[in-house]
């Protein structure tokens, strides 16, 4: 019988000739990442009784959340977190001003397939866009792997999702998680490997692999997969990364999955996910017009490069719609400097917003809160009740183009009435 992705990669890292779905292994993640909640993890370190890691090479710290420090205690705790990497000679460690840690060690090459990877962020999925097998976990399980080198995890279930292409115009890798989260619901993979495949997924960017398996979380997954092929290699060599630093892992034709969907991506139109749960989301025609106070364009989900120029696209030559607040926060220092570069930072200054230090930004409640009764249009991944301030606030989410156009507008806008006029 043929294997999923992750009955194969969880058998590779846990030294196994075979693994199978619903058997307990011992895992060895390749990477072990802690973004802003390392300091919990250097507290539960210091009840343990010991200071002695498993293997410091394996460990990255990230300080993302809530950079630069906004209050004395969390400058006390990114100092605890500054002094134990230098300590304890930890070279991947990124300070407050590189960004998001998914993004960093994406783009510094650290991820690569074949690899299993843990971090103290739900959104750990995302790693799955390189062919890794990405899984968020707690601070006291990423303690313990410090220590011990491993931890025991369970192989999932498998669904498999084709997604045939072309997409429509004016609907992005986004729009094609926002219609499943909607379809299978917020516990619709709960403990499952998500893997993509179909047309759409051959060839496509490894920006659009990245938002694919990052907003596959809001299903309730383990893991989330993309197949590694030309594009993956290409991106991991322009990294420095060779072909003999990595071991590709893909499912066999004859793998066994608990379900398999399929989505037309020819017939989907911009989709939002409506307050207060991702999966709430309805067709951008049911609440086109929805008045907002203020868009979000920013996250590990959707402000890497290629999204910062989708939206910059509509934006050029446009200004924000009076009364409507446009913070842009870039997901990283490096798509920070080539936006400075390439004249897009320069479009979103023109165009009225308002742009921000690379990092987590008003997804993780730091800046950008809203007032009672505001409504905010986020490209992040969650719109949870209180979650940008005010209970009584409202997040809607969508791609960078919806925000874009909502920018203009001042109301939730279909991206295609720009895109149509500019062919």
């Amino acid at each position: 019988m043929g294997k999923t992705f992750a009955e194969k990669i969880l058998a590779r890292a846990a030294g196994l000739p075979e693994a199978s779905t619903g058997q307990v292994v011992d895992v060895y993640p390749h990477l072990i990442m802690s973004h802003a909640a390392s300091w919990r993890c250097i507290k539960t370190l210091e009840k343990l009784g010991t200071d002695k890691l498993y293997d410091v090479d394996r460990i990255a710290m990230v300080m993302d959340h809530n950079s630069p420090a906004r209050t004395a205690k969390t400058a006390a705790d990114q100092k605890l977190c500054r002094e134990f990497a230098e300590q304890k000679g930890i070279a991947k460690f990124y300070d407050i001003d590189a960004g998001i840690a998914h993004v960093v060690l994406i783009e510094d090459g650290y991820v690569r397939p074949g690899m299993v990877l843990i971090g103290t962020d739900s959104h750990s999925t995302i790693y799955g866009a390189l062919g890794a097998a990405g899984s968020g976990v707690g601070f006291s399980e990423v303690t313990a792997a410090w220590v011990s080198g491993f931890l025991w995890m369970k192989v999932p279930d498998s669904i498999k999702v084709v997604i045939d292409g072309p997409l429509a115009l004016g609907t992005t890798a986004k729009d094609v998680m926002l219609k499943l989260i909607g379809d299978l619901t917020a516990d619709g993979a709960t403990y499952c490997s998500v893997e993509f495949h179909g047309s759409y997924i051959q060839g496509l960017s490894i920006s659009e692999r990245m938002t694919l398996c990052n907003l596959a979380m809001e299903l309730g997954c383990k893991f989330a997969y993309v197949p590694p092929d030309e594009v993956t290699r290409a991106y991991l060599s322009e990294r420095g990364v060779k072909p003999t630093d990595y071991q590709e892992i893909h499912p066999d034709p004859d793998a066994t999955y608990i379900k398999t969907l399929v989505i037309d991506g020819s017939q989907l139109q911009p989709q939002i996910a409506c307050p207060h749960t991702v999966d709430n989301v309805k067709p951008i025609s049911a609440v086109a017009g929805k008045k907002v106070d203020q868009v979000f364009i920013g996250s590990c989900t959707n402000a890497k490069y290629e999204d910062l120029a989708q939206a910059a696209s509509i934006l050029k030559g446009r200004k924000v719609a009076p009364g409507v607040r446009l913070i842009v926060t870039p997901a990283s220092k490096n798509i920070l400097e080539r936006i400075i570069k390439e004249g897009i930072y320069a479009t979103f200054l023109e165009s009225g917003a308002l742009l921000t230090n690379p990092g987590c930004g008003a997804c993780a409640g730091d800046g950008g809160a809203m007032a009672d009764g505001e409504v905010t249009l986020s490209t992040a991944n969650r719109n949870f009740q209180g979650r940008m301030g005010s209970y009584s606030a409202e997040i809607y989410l969508g791609s960078p183009l919806v925000a874009a156009a909502t920018a203009i507008r001042g109301v939730i806008t279909d991206p295609r009435e720009f895109l149509s006029k500019e062919g």
